[in-house]
C-alpha cells in the first residue's frame, strides 16, 4: 500500500493548495470537499454486530445526488454507505457520521455547492500513527490533492480518533501534543493555515485512559478547531463503537459545527 502512496503523491507534487488561489466562485463551480479522517468511528461500525453489517440505511444517510464519494482509485462517484468500504478494507464497515453530515449540510441551504467527501480512516489506529510522513498521513495528502484535481475547494477535516490512545498512560499523556502537531501539520502541507477542523471528544474507549484523552481532545484551543463531544451517544452491541443512532447524531452535531464557521 505505501508503495501505491508514493506513485500518487509524486504525481501530485506539482498541485498547489491554497484558499487564496481559490475564489468562492469557483469554489462554487465544483465541490466543497470535506475529509474524513481518523480511525473506526469515524469509517464507521454503526449497525455492526459479529463482524456483518445489518445494512440497514437510515433516512439521515440516504445517498443524492449533490454528496460525492471519492472512492479508493481516486474517482468520484455517489456517495453511499459504507463511505469506507474501500479504504479501511481490513474490517466491516457500516453507517459513519459521513453521510448524516452531509445530508445535515445540504439541509442547512449553507450555498456551498455539491459536497465531495474523502475518506480516510483506519480502524484500530493510534495518533502516532498519523504523524507527518507516516503512510496513513501520505495517504490522507495523495487524496486530499487527488479530490481537488477537477476543482473545488477543501472546506474542513472532520477527525474522529483517540479510542486506541486510552490503552497507555504514556500515549493518553502525550495525545494532546500528537493532535495539535497533526492538525499544524496537515494544514501547513495542505497550504491551509487556517482549514477548519472538527473533531470529536470520545464516547467510548479502548482502556482506562479516557478521561485523560477526552481532556486532551476538549482542550485544544487552536484558531478554527472545533470538538464536538459524543458522550452519552449510543453504543453499539461490542460497547466500543457508537450505534447506527449514534453515528448519525455525531454527524449531525458535526454539521451544526461546520456551520458556525460559516455564520
Amino acid at each position: 500500500m505505501s508503495s501505491l502512496i508514493w506513485l500518487v503523491l509524486l504525481s501530485c507534487s506539482t498541485l498547489v493548495i491554497s484558499t487564496k488561489n481559490v475564489s468562492e466562485a469557483n469554489a462554487s463551480q465544483g465541490k466543497s470537499i470535506f475529509i474524513l479522517a481518523g480511525q473506526s468511528n469515524m469509517a464507521g461500525r454503526g449497525g455492526i454486530k459479529r463482524g456483518i453489517w445489518d445494512r440497514y440505511v437510515p433516512p439521515e444517510c440516504k445517498s443524492s445526488q449533490k454528496v460525492l464519494r471519492l472512492n479508493a482509485e481516486h474517482q468520484w462517484e455517489e456517495a453511499r454507505p459504507p463511505l469506507h468500504r474501500d479504504i479501511d478494507y481490513l474490517k466491516t464497515c457500516g453507517i459513519g457520521p459521513g453521510m448524516a453530515f452531509a445530508n445535515s449540510i445540504l439541509k442547512k441551504n449553507l450555498n456551498i455547492g455539491d459536497i465531495g467527501l474523502v475518506p480516510c480512516a483506519i480502524g484500530g489506529t493510534q495518533i502516532s500513527e498519523w504523524r507527518r510522513g507516516g503512510p496513513l498521513y501520505n495517504q490522507l495528502l495523495s487524496r486530499a490533492h487527488a479530490a481537488l484535481q477537477v476543482g473545488g475547494i477543501i472546506r474542513a477535516i472532520l477527525w474522529y480518533q483517540g479510542e486506541s490512545d486510552t490503552r497507555c498512560q504514556e500515549d493518553a499523556k502525550l495525545y494532546k501534543k500528537r493532535l495539535e502537531k497533526f492538525f499544524t501539520d496537515i494544514r501547513s502541507d495542505l497550504k491551509l493555515p487556517e482549514l477548519p477542523v472538527i473533531q470529536v471528544a470520545l464516547a467510548s474507549s479502548e482502556g482506562p485512559y479516557i478521561n485523560e484523552v477526552r481532556k486532551a481532545q476538549l482542550g485544544i484551543h487552536l484558531p478554527n478547531v472545533k470538538c464536538v463531544d459524543a458522550k452519552g451517544m449510543k453504543i453499539g452491541h461490542d460497547g466500543l463503537h457508537l450505534s447506527t443512532e449514534g453515528e448519525v447524531q455525531v454527524g449531525q452535531m458535526m454539521a451544526d459545527a461546520f456551520a458556525h464557521f460559516l455564520a
